[in-house]
């Protein structure tokens, strides 16, 4: 949407039914990539999806858009009548994804008047004023695609060890890849429902002879299976950070690393960079060429000036003849040669004359690199005290782009203690800019010459321009074919041919990995990250349960197998303590938030109440321990969340079958939970269980 101009509103579609008021409505505003990635997820949550665009596209990126609309009004969505007319009473949400953040918002404006209920989900970048906002026109939220693919780029850039991070309530969670080794501490040792602790939740197994597929929800592993040696494991962790440890073993080293640091400057190759750099800096810059041009002048004037008065006065030696020259080039010509005059009458009219040229040519001089030293002290307020890190010289990434998006994935490349350094053509100010990083500010065709390419572990290209994106990364992959190459594009049809091409490539498109948050956002709920898993977008997502939730009076164990996530902080009440990592026995009440992580596909499944079938029950064989029965009674109400009075019936009947069918996962945690209190139990599927009630 460029241009702003009212236009007449044209409706463009095939459809010509009514939409139902029993299903969910949405209106998507601006029809870029973005917009049609989120008409697309829309219509995989099965809503119906109309959009507003100044003008029909005349290609798709995704072909089939024409088919997912219901229909295409052409207008200026900041328009009263193009939003009525467009049904905006109807709406559930209305996306405002245009490339122009004043439209989104007077867009939401106009849309807050017309439906004081409609959802609003906006493109915008302001983060001060999107809070604002969120307070006071509530149901709203604000994303920026390049804030939230940061990360995905991030981490793309780093080995296969740590595929994702967030920060949740002041914790930091890590989703870390394992492949198991032998002599492993899990090796053999250890089922997988094990690995699962107050700090750690298992994602994903998959043994050495198991295919590689396309993640769809979780818990699709077997809990007993045993960890053996070219397994691999994908957790998520709390990552402690053992911080009292860590902050002593920083404080003890600073002293060392400071020592370490000023010896690495010394090293000829760092001070043959740091020339170079110091070149480049200058190309282009009059006053430190001024600077350079005086400095070398009174050099020659210096050396010049001590070798005339050493060869003519034979009793001066060769420093009394260099500070005879300091002295005349500082202004002293008459101290110096009345003396001079008293003792040696006989001094040349010519040296007196050098002597007389040398104090003017110093007071030019001089006094031009005191002006300009001062000038430059001053415009830099002492910033001169801080130096950049030197260049890594292995093992690094490199970020090409040095944008919002090159700046996030630097900033948390280096939370995660990873050397990286960045590229930057931009005119801005070098000393004010992440001084804390290695910059080289130069064209990027000539800095990767300079960055040792030949080492470095990745190179990520995240400028604005996907196609000058792609030409740095073959020319970094012919320099250096093994390091992880990433690639930011903006277009979905772009972006999959050039991952078809070039396999060895991470092809990132910043429309489709930002699309799915706007999506979810869409049906109310919140989310926070996201990041890659299996070529799958993994979503952070907030739920605040509601009465008429779907999520509403279950036991996290249903909503974790059920709808396959994780569930990974609980908060009870929405305001009281929260727990993470949270028990499968806890239920969920009104008012309580849950933070998930999920596919699109499992946020479908828990937007529309499809849970899994459950599939498994338990056969209870025999009580050991008399003395046991009524722990094993509040076991089987805990985890099942059958009523109290029906699991005592259950133990007081054995044996017998468990009449309520349960998930693998949930069955197999049961079993075990009853076996500890000498309760002899099997879990079997539940078909097998009831046939086994009825012949016994």
């Amino acid at each position: 949407m460029d241009s702003l101009h009212p236009s007449v509103l044209r409706p463009s579609s095939q459809n010509s039914e009514f939409y139902s008021h029993t299903e969910d409505y949405f209106l998507v505003c601006g029809l870029g990539s973005l917009g049609q990635q989120c008409v697309t997820i829309l219509r995989e949550f099965g809503g119906r999806v109309s959009a507003i665009d100044q003008h029909k596209p005349d290609t798709w990126d995704i072909p089939d858009i024409p088919e997912c609309l219901d229909r295409l009004w052409i207008g200026d969505c900041q328009q009263t009548d193009v939003l009525k007319q467009a049904e905006i009473d109807r709406c559930r949400a209305i996306l405002l994804v245009t490339s122009n953040e004043q439209v989104n918002i007077e867009t939401a404006f106009a849309a807050r008047l017309l439906n004081p209920a409609v959802r609003l989900v906006v493109r915008s970048a302001k983060q001060n004023l999107n809070q604002l906002l969120e307070q006071q026109l509530g149901n709203f939220v604000a994303f920026e695609p390049t804030q939230l693919s940061a990360h995905a780029f991030a981490l793309a850039a780093m080995d296969r060890d740590i595929l994702g991070f967030f920060h949740l309530d002041g914790e930091q969670f890590r989703v870390v890849h394992y492949t198991i080794q032998t002599g492993h501490r899990w090796c053999n040792t250890r089922r997988v429902y094990e690995l699962n602790s107050s700090s750690r939740r298992v994602l994903l197994h998959r043994s050495a002879t198991d295919p590689v597929t396309e993640l769809h929800q979780f818990h699709q592993w077997n809990p007993m299976d045993r960890i053996l040696a070219g397994d691999e494991v994908v957790t998520l962790e709390r990552f402690q950070g053992h911080g009292s440890e860590r902050a002593a073993s920083t404080q003890s080293s600073s002293i060392f690393e400071k020592v370490r640091l000023a010896l690495r400057r010394l090293q000829p190759s760092l001070l043959r960079q740091y020339i170079e750099q110091f070149q480049h800096n200058t190309q282009g810059n009059q006053i430190q060429r001024v600077v350079i041009i005086c400095g070398l002048t009174i050099l020659g004037l210096v050396i010049l000036g001590t070798a005339l008065f050493w060869r003519n006065y034979p009793n001066l030696n060769v420093l009394d003849a260099f500070v005879a020259t300091a002295v005349l080039l500082l202004g002293g010509f008459g101290d110096l040669f009345s003396e001079l005059t008293i003792t040696n009458s006989g001094i040349p009219q010519w040296l007196r004359l050098f002597g007389l040229f040398l104090t003017l040519a110093g007071t030019a001089f001089v006094g031009v690199i005191y002006a300009l030293l001062t000038e430059k002290l001053l415009t830099l307020r002492l910033q001169f005290l801080s130096r950049r890190p030197p260049l890594p010289t292995q093992n690094h990434s490199i970020v090409i782009g040095l944008g919002q998006v090159g700046q996030q994935v630097i900033a948390l490349l280096q939370e995660l203690k990873q050397s990286v350094v960045g590229i930057t053509d931009s005119q801005i100010p070098q000393a004010t800019f992440l001084p804390q990083t290695p910059i080289v500010f130069s064209s990027q065709n000539t800095a990767l010459t300079k960055v040792n390419l030949e080492s470095a572990r990745s190179v990520v290209a995240v400028t604005a321009d996907e196609m000058q994106n792609l030409e740095f990364g073959l020319m970094a992959h012919a320099v250096n074919p093994n390091c992880r190459l990433v690639i930011r594009t903006y277009n979905r049809r772009f972006n999959d041919n050039v991952a078809r091409l070039f396999p060895y490539a991470h092809v990132l498109c910043v429309s489709a990995l930002s699309a799915e948050a706007f999506a979810v956002a869409a049906f109310g709920e919140n989310v926070l990250n996201l990041f890659r898993l299996q070529n799958r977008t993994i979503l952070v997502t907030e739920y605040q349960i509601e009465s008429d939730d779907t999520l509403n009076g279950l036991l996290l164990s249903e909503v974790s197998y059920g709808y396959g996530v994780v569930a990974i902080v609980h908060q009870r009440g929405g305001s009281g303590s929260w727990t993470t990592m949270p028990s499968d026995d806890s239920r969920l009440q009104v008012g309580d938030r849950l933070v998930v992580l999920a596919t699109t596909t499992s946020l479908q499944r828990i937007e529309r109440g499809e849970m899994a079938p459950r599939q498994w029950g338990i056969w209870i064989e025999r009580l050991l321990s008399p003395t046991t029965a009524f722990d094993a009674g509040s076991e089987l109400a805990r985890v099942s969340g059958c009523d109290l009075n029906l699991a005592r019936t259950v133990i007081d009947q054995i044996p017998t079958q468990f009449p309520i069918a349960l998930y693998k996962h949930q069955a197999l945690r049961l079993v075990r939970r009853l076996n500890k209190l000498q309760v002899m139990a099997q879990i079997r599927s539940f078909e097998v269980t009831q046939s086994l009630g009825t012949t016994r």
